[in-house]
C-alpha cells in the first residue's frame, strides 16, 4: 500500500520549485563547464549512482512499504526512470559539450508548450485555440535560437548539433512530465529511490563505452565538487522537490516555472562562464515566453 505523503499547500510546491529551477541552472552551467573535463555520460552515470546511493537510506523504509505496488508496476517506473532521470540529463550534458548554457536553457523553455502537446497526444487532452497559438508563437522562437537569428541558414541546414540534441531532450522531459499523472501510487521518496537506481544503472554501460574510448575524467578538488553538486542539488534535492510539487499543483502548472531556467542561467553564465547573451536570445526567448503565456490563458 502506498505511504501518504504530509499534506502541503501550493506556496510550498512554488517554493520547491523556485529552488529546483535555481539548481537546474546551475546543472546547465556546470554541464557546460565539464566540456572536456569530464565525459559527459560519466558525468550522468555518476550524478545519479551517488544520488541513488544517498537516497536509499531515506527510502528504504518507503521502498519496502510499497514494495508490492513497485513489483506490480515495474515496467511504468522503469520507463519513468529511463525518460526522467536516466536519459534526459545525459542528453542535455551532450548537448552542453557543443552548445551555450544560455542557448540550452533557453530551448528548454519550450518545455510547457511541449508538455501541454504530449498530453494531448497521450492521453486526449483538448488542444483549445489559444494552445495552438501559443505553440506557433513559442515555435518561432525556438527557430530564432536554433538558427542563432540567421535564417539563410535554413537553406544550407547549417544547425548547431548541441542545439538540436537538446530539443530532444527537451521533447523527452515533456513526454516524461506528462508520464507523471500516470505515476504508480507510491510514495514521492519510494519513487525517487527507485528511479535514481533506475537511471544509474542505465548510464553505467554508457560510461564504460566513454571509458574504453579514452574518455576519462580526471581526479581533481573541482571535479569532484562538480559531481557531487550534480548528484547532490541537482538530483537528490531538486528532483524530490519537483516530483513533489507536480503532486501538489499538477504537471501543467509546474511546468511554467521551467522559464526561470534561462533566467537564472543567463546570469550564471555571464558571471561564471563568460557567456555574452546576444540579440537574437532575447528575441527567441521573448517570443517562447509569448506562447506560453498565450497557451496558458
Amino acid at each position: 500500500m502506498a505511504s501518504a505523503a504530509p499534506r502541503a499547500s501550493p506556496a510550498t510546491a512554488y517554493l520547491f520549485l523556485i529552488l529546483t529551477m535555481a539548481l537546474w541552472a546551475g546543472n546547465h552551467i556546470l554541464g557546460r563547464w565539464a566540456h572536456g573535463i569530464i565525459p559527459p555520460m560519466t558525468l550522468a552515470f555518476l550524478r545519479w549512482s551517488l544520488a541513488a546511493v544517498l537516497m536509499f537510506p531515506f527510502a528504504y523504509r518507503s521502498i519496502h512499504s510499497d514494495w508490492p505496488v513497485i513489483r506490480q508496476e515495474w515496467p511504468r517506473l522503469l520507463l519513468l526512470g529511463f525518460m526522467g532521470s536516466g536519459i534526459y540529463n545525459t542528453l542535455q550534458y551532450i548537448a552542453l559539450t557543443d552548445t551555450t548554457a544560455t542557448n540550452a536553457a533557453i530551448l528548454n523553455s519550450w518545455g510547457p508548450i511541449l508538455i501541454v502537446l504530449a498530453g494531448a497526444l497521450l492521453f486526449g487532452d483538448r488542444l483549445r485555440r489559444n494552445q495552438v497559438a501559443g505553440m506557433t508563437v513559442s515555435l518561432m522562437g525556438v527557430a530564432v535560437v536554433v538558427l542563432h537569428g540567421e535564417f539563410q541558414r535554413i537553406a544550407t541546414l547549417s544547425f548547431n548539433g548541441g542545439d538540436l540534441v537538446m530539443l530532444f531532450a527537451t521533447g523527452v522531459w515533456a513526454l516524461y512530465t506528462a508520464l507523471l499523472r500516470t505515476r504508480p501510487k507510491i510514495s514521492t521518496l519510494s519513487f525517487a529511490g527507485v528511479t535514481y537506481i533506475i537511471a544509474g544503472v542505465v548510464n553505467l554501460p554508457l560510461a564504460g563505452w566513454e571509458y574504453a574510448h579514452g574518455d576519462v575524467m580526471e581526479i581533481t578538488p573541482q571535479t569532484i565538487a562538480a559531481v557531487l553538486y550534480a548528484g547532490v542539488l541537482a538530483s537528490l534535492v531538486a528532483y524530490y522537490c519537483y516530483a513533489r510539487s507536480v503532486e501538489l499543483i499538477g504537471a501543467n502548472r509546474t511546468g511554467v516555472f521551467i522559464h526561470l531556467i534561462p533566467l537564472f542561467t543567463s546570469l550564471m553564465a555571464m558571471a561564471l562562464l563568460g557567456e555574452q547573451p546576444a540579440l537574437y536570445h532575447a528575441a527567441g526567448f521573448a517570443l517562447i515566453l509569448a506562447g506560453v503565456f498565450i497557451a496558458q490563458r
